[in-house]
């Protein structure tokens, strides 16, 4: 059994990169450790990463893509497959995309629970979007 919840979700370095009272990196823990890690994934494009080019989410080669409801799924399961391989303290119970600001916006929602607890959590990420030119 697990000591504690903090124990689990343990601690990681701030982002973006903040100092504490002491000069020391500026450190997250719990829950906030966490929406950091899956803000983290989403945001960050395969191959970004030179020593770990299988991290990230698969998203970003959608970012010419219009509007649509194939799109919307697409989305869902990309975030949702790399969420659950990346992101393993928590579990994943869903992710709803919604299209904002003329379709130039995907608002990434992800519906997440803690493992080991019943404390179930949302975190909103942004995606942009750029749109077809017309007449192209």
């Amino acid at each position: 059994m697990i000591a504690s919840m903090q124990d689990f979700v343990g601690r990681g370095i701030a982002f973006p990169l903040t100092l504490d009272s002491r000069g020391s990196l500026g450190m997250v823990k719990g829950a906030a450790n966490i929406e950091r890690s899956i803000a983290l994934i989403v945001g960050t494009a395969y191959g970004e990463r030179p020593m770990r080019p299988d991290f990230g989410c698969g998203i970003h080669d959608l970012v010419f893509n219009s509007a649509s409801p194939e799109l919307r799924t697409r989305i869902q399961l990309l975030v949702t497959s790399s969420l659950q391989r990346w992101e393993t303290r928590a579990d994943i119970l869903g992710v709803d995309v919604e299209f904002l600001e003329g379709n130039t916006l995907a608002q990434i929602t992800v519906k997440y629970r803690i493992k080991h607890s019943y404390d179930v959590r949302n975190l909103l990420v942004p995606f942009y979007l750029i749109p077809e030119q017309e007449g192209s």
